[in-house]
């Protein structure tokens, strides 16, 4: 599975967006264009999310598909190298739950086994700080991308993801807590630091 020097060089693709972006709709179109051409892909999704039980991606507007569930200890390298047949790419939902080790293994895929890989996920949390997957496929990835989606409250880009709990903007706690539209907002800098309350989830 190795590049011979005349085949195209994969690459490792980070594409991230406030909540609501699109980002698995984005995947799941990108394994239906594959597919339509037989073209095989793999999905992965982390295992920390558990909504639509463990394994599965779905986007907010009901489309869902089985993925494999990537856990603290599963070794993404040894699973795909042990594939009978080589996959056009890999597609990764719910990127920012990845380890800085799950990142170096799928830049491995991508140098070592000429496999694309592209990852979608939130690049900060709604303490606003760097999930590890994305800090470290921001600084690993060959090409970066942002999908937009527009603040909750108005009209601007959506940069920041924004939690609520009773109807109350959240600013602490611990990063990794699961949730959707009841919980989360996208919103812009602005309505981030100053969230109409009154509209808040109750």
């Amino acid at each position: 599975m190795r590049s011979t020097g005349s085949e195209k060089m994969a690459q490792l693709f980070f594409k991230y967006g406030a909540m609501n972006s699109g980002k698995t709709i984005e995947i799941l179109k990108v394994a239906h264009n594959y597919e339509e051409q037989n073209k095989p892909v793999v999905i992965m999704t982390s295992g920390l999310d558990t909504r639509d039980g463990v394994g599965y991606v779905s986007s907010r507007i009901g489309l869902k598909r089985e993925a494999i569930p990537i856990f603290a200890e599963t070794d993404v390298y040894a699973l795909i190298a042990a594939l009978p047949a080589t996959p056009y790419c890999i597609l990764i939902d719910e990127a920012q739950f990845l380890s800085k080790q799950h990142v170096d293994a799928f830049a491995r895929i991508v140098d070592e086994l000429n496999i694309p890989v592209m990852a979608f996920g939130l690049k900060n949390d709604f303490r606003n700080e760097l999930f590890e997957g994305s800090k470290y496929l921001l600084l690993y990835a060959d090409k970066i991308e942002e999908l937009k989606t527009i603040c909750w409250f108005c009209h601007k880009k959506a940069t920041m993801n924004l939690h609520y709990i009773d109807g109350k903007p959240v600013y602490e706690g611990d990063q990794i807590q699961i949730g959707g539209n009841e919980a989360y907002y996208p919103v812009c800098r602005r309505h981030y630091a100053h969230p109409p309350i009154e509209e808040g989830k109750e």
